[in-house]
């Protein structure tokens, strides 16, 4: 199968463009039609972005006081996000396939700095947005119902993985499966009559049968696909767009991260907070000497959990001092997301941040969405509130424009805790 060139951008225009997959996809699907009420409204524009570790994706993004929407201004002259098509103006309405006009500027945010160095925009240009608003349209009936490709995570039984893969012969990339029912693969969520986009976290565009077959057989006793319906491979495909895992639907997968929310008792929480190696290589804050009986284990909580995110603010790349400032910020309660060991190893192994498919109905009511830091290189993303004479406040949420100060330990093989 085939994948078509990648998108270029076309500049905003009143000109009526109607999206032909026969005649190529050198434009966006920028497409204006006619609305019944007389007013033209323009059709979402869908961009992948990748970066390598020292780009920016070149643009920021605002939120500005008695405007609507998230607003992509600040697109650099030049970068990435320009060379693709995105302009100034244009409005945000959907990212890594989650509809995300209705949710807050701040979760938007993090839900971009997550996804590292690849990232799925739908945009709708600024004067459409603005219209469709005035006919009081629902902006999320405008973009395609979901197609997100699936991660599915399979463990095979005596009778095996329980899917079948066949393919035109001597053409390279383009597996589609067959689903053995009530198979460990159909339990996994593989559908029927998928197709396979990646398996154990590498593409297999370039697999020949016998290469796909070879490496289904190194994986062992469990096998992680990365799979894409018919109608999702088709929406891809046609705009010369590639589905990756980072664009992926999790539902399926075992391995979720968990809420833990605590209030101290007299003896306190019950729990031992230790910095230690990720088997990535990072370092990490890891939970152990969790005491029975107290707030801690009460809570769910599990020796060897890693902590993600301190009261809704993710700790990656922050050092093992700054999480315990973190902790003890609340005198007398904390709320921590975690996950356990198993599901850790997999999203490292995929090279994945676990929070990039953390959904809002994962969090506990009334508690705060993490706010993830940039690491480095990552994209450019103001928060800006413009009042009634000019720019206000500026929350400058890029890589480049903050400063994590570290502490000052020096002694690398020095291990640190804190019990609380």
């Amino acid at each position: 199968m085939k994948q078509t060139k990648g998108l270029e951008g076309e500049k905003k225009s009143i000109i009526k463009f109607e999206f032909n997959p026969k005649d190529g996809i050198d434009n966006p699907a920028l497409s204006l039609s006619e609305d019944t009420d007389g007013e033209a409204v323009g059709e979402p524009r869908f961009y992948l972005l990748s970066k390598d570790s020292t780009e920016t994706f070149g643009f920021c993004l605002h939120e500005e006081l008695g405007c609507q929407g998230h607003i992509i201004q600040q697109v650099e002259l030049g970068g990435l996000a320009q060379r693709r098509g995105l302009q100034d103006g244009d409005r945000l309405l959907q990212v890594n396939g989650h509809f995300v006009d209705h949710m807050d500027h701040h979760r938007v945010v993090q839900k971009i700095k997550a996804s590292g160095n690849q990232v799925l925009l739908a945009v709708l240009d600024g004067d459409s947005y603005e219209a469709a608003k005035a006919l009081g349209r629902d902006l999320s009936q405008l973009l395609p119902p979901d197609v997100r490709p699936r991660l599915c995570h399979i463990t095979r039984d005596k009778s095996g993985f329980g899917f079948s893969v066949s393919g035109p012969e001597g053409v390279k990339g383009t597996f589609q499966l067959s689903v053995q029912q009530d198979g460990p693969a159909e339990r996994a969520g593989v559908p029927p009559g998928c197709w396979l986009l990646e398996l154990n976290g590498a593409s297999v565009r370039n697999y020949s049968h016998t290469q796909l077959a070879r490496k289904l057989k190194q994986s062992g006793s469990k096998v992680t696909l990365l799979v894409a319906s018919s109608a999702a491979e088709e929406f891809y495909r046609l705009r010369g767009l590639r589905a990756v895992a980072a664009l992926a639907d999790t539902s399926w997968l075992p391995f979720k991260v968990r809420e833990l929310h605590m209030v101290k008792g007299p003896a306190g929480y019950g729990f031992l907070l230790k910095e230690d190696d990720c088997k990535s290589g990072a370092t990490g804050q890891f939970l152990w000497e969790v005491d029975a009986g107290l707030p801690a284990e009460q809570a769910g909580m599990k020796e060897g959990d890693r902590v993600l995110a301190v009261n809704g603010e993710s700790i990656e790349g922050l050092d093992h001092q700054q999480t315990v400032l973190r902790i003890r910020a609340r005198d007398d309660q904390v709320t921590l997301l975690v996950i356990d060991p198993a599901a850790d190893e997999f999203y490292q192994s995929i090279g994945l941040s676990p929070l990039l498919f953390l959904e809002d109905s994962d969090l506990a009511s009334g508690s705060r969405s993490p706010s993830l830091p940039s690491p480095s290189g990552s994209p450019g993303l103001c928060h800006v509130e413009v009042g009634p004479k000019g720019p206000g406040s500026w929350l400058m949420a890029a890589a480049n424009s903050i400063e994590i100060t570290q502490s000052l330990c020096q002694e690398k093989q020095k291990r640190l805790y804190q019990t609380f």
